[in-house]
């Protein structure tokens, strides 16, 4: 075999593994490309593998902005950029697109545009496009831009979405351009190959690119429907507003903690970011049910509804001066009857002393009746004082005798606990099998599949007393019992309702602790919400 013979299969040899090298960079590119969703994490990747298959030494990504004719037309936001050789400082920018630079014609004519060296573009042979090359950068830094390549990222309907700027393609790719020498012995243009690859590179980057920003705005598309979702559950129960974020901030800081742990019965659990951005979604939309909830009955503040309320006032009115007619009617008939004068006037006297009598225990009736709607426990004997007033009739104006208190009257004031009756209880209750229905209907998609499970179970107890379906124990995601101890911390130290008063922190912990000791929430996660002090990243 001759020299000349040898020298050719070297080079040949040579040129596959590099052809080898590019497609090993292009399909690990694509890989990598298509798994990353975040776009400037993206952008960083692109526009290192760029660099990395081309041998440049430096470049930027612009983003393009806008639509042609919409206000303030298409721009260019500069969003990255990257250089081995010296430290840059960064700062992002906007241009026009337009034929005053590089980036912009790129943008415009959809085509890359290769620069061999960008200080003999003042030579018209070396520069058809008529560029100017602004000279700052470099005398503020130090830094020779000298070879450029410019590569528009197309969109899968070929319109441009980006450009990669790559700057001094390097014979030697580890070394760093310290100084002008550096750069005149080892910077030279970007060749046919290094284009071709950079094209290649920067169709899949568009595609990637295209799809990340469709991904965020898919994103926050869905952020706006959990915001607003959230407002319309507020919307309803202005009193409860913020319980539905708070309760997500607590419950998404102790699934952190949880996947923290090193030893402990929850070990072993470990949540990714998408799990953790379900936990989060399930906690924000766990009370939405409520929209399905009479708004009377979720706002109710005392045993009786105000309307209720005021029927009984109205009635204890008429009683009042039906007693007072009666009293008058008596004295006249009696005045008419014609008895002497001394034993009128001490009839008259017992009469006057049986309507007060008589407007006393009316009045203490009524005093009853409003100690009886306040949400809390009567005193001794009070509910067997409700059930003898619900016994006393009265007549009404059409002369039917009526009851003091209607039965549906007696039944709520006779609630033992907080203000609503088995009736509303339930009503209340369903929200969260409402909850379940709603989000159900919802294309969540594989990462956030579980939200309606998640959301749907955070009132059941480890005991099996809870609601809907009266799950127990491992039967309950672990995701719903971190939020079932959110939710009931945030319900009792939320600011002043009119059902409720605030409780205190430190008492809140300890109704908690006494529901971990009745079998309703797990102790091995309430006591990581208190040593962690989980509960004070919403205080």
């Amino acid at each position: 075999m001759s020299a000349a013979q040898a020298g050719s299969e070297d080079d040949l040899h040579v040129q596959i593994e590099r052809y080898r090298y590019e497609i090993r960079e292009l399909i690990a590119t694509a890989r990598l490309l298509s798994s990353q969703r975040d776009i400037r994490a993206l952008l960083g990747v692109i526009l290192e593998k760029s660099r990395q298959v081309t041998g440049a030494d430096a470049g930027s990504v612009y983003v393009v902005d806008g639509e042609d004719g919409a206000p303030g037309g298409r721009k260019l936001h500069f969003m990255l950029s990257q250089n081995d050789s010296i430290a840059i400082d960064f700062k992002e920018h906007v241009l026009e697109v337009d034929s005053k630079s590089i980036v912009g014609n790129a943008v415009l004519d959809a085509r890359p545009i290769n620069i061999p060296d960008l200080y003999r573009l003042g030579e018209p042979e070396q520069n058809p496009w008529g560029f100017r090359h602004n000279k700052t950068f470099d005398e503020k830094t130090g830094y020779r831009a000298r070879s450029m390549l410019t590569v528009p990222m197309l969109s899968a309907h070929s319109e441009v979405i980006g450009v990669i700027q790559l700057i001094n393609k390097k014979r030697d790719p580890t070394r760093r351009l310290a100084s002008p020498d550096d750069i005149e012995a080892e910077v030279v243009s970007f060749d046919a190959r290094s284009e071709e690859f950079a094209l290649a590179l920067a169709s899949q980057a568009g595609v990637s690119l295209e799809n990340a920003f469709l991904y965020d705005e898919i994103k926050r598309l869905f952020e706006g429907f959990v915001d607003a979702s959230v407002m319309a559950i507020e919307a309803r129960d202005p009193t409860t507003s913020g319980h539905s974020r708070r309760v997500a901030i607590l419950t998404v800081a102790l699934a952190e903690r949880v996947d923290a742990l090193a030893d402990g019965v929850y070990r072993d659990v470990h949540f990714t970011r998408d799990e953790l951005r379900q936990i989060e979604y399930a906690g924000v939309l766990h009370d939405f049910g409520k929209v399905g909830v009479r708004e009377n009955v979720l706002v109710k503040a005392k045993k009786l509804y105000d309307g209720d309320r005021q029927a009984i006032e109205l009635r204890f009115g008429f009683i009042r001066r039906s007693l007072q007619l009666q009293h008058a009617e008596r004295k006249l008939r009696l005045a008419l009857d014609g008895v002497p004068a001394p034993e009128a006037a001490t009839r008259f006297a017992e009469m006057d002393a049986d309507l007060a009598r008589s407007l006393a225990e009316l009045d203490e009736s009524w005093a009853l009746v409003l100690r009886a709607n306040e949400p809390s426990v009567l005193d001794d004997g009070g509910f067997e004082k409700l059930a003898m007033l619900a016994g006393l009739r009265y007549q009404d104006a059409a002369g039917q005798e009526r009851p003091y208190l209607e039965p549906g009257e007696i039944a709520a004031l006779q609630v033992r606990r907080g203000s609503l009756t088995d009736v509303e209880r339930q009503e209340i209750e369903s929200h969260v099998a409402h909850t379940f229905k709603f989000l159900e209907t919802i294309p969540w998609g594989r990462a956030l599949r579980r939200i309606p499970e998640i959301a749907s179970a955070h009132h059941e107890y480890l005991n099996g007393n809870g609601y809907p379906r009266r799950l127990k124990g491992g039967e309950i995601p672990l995701e719903s019992r971190m939020m079932t101890i959110s939710d009931i911390f945030d319900a009792l130290t939320a600011s002043d309702r009119p059902y409720k008063r605030a409780v205190p922190t430190d008492k809140a912990l300890d109704i908690i602790a006494a529901e971990v000791k009745s079998g309703k929430c797990d102790g091995d996660l309430f006591k990581l919400f208190v040593d962690a002090q989980i509960y004070r990243r919403t205080l």
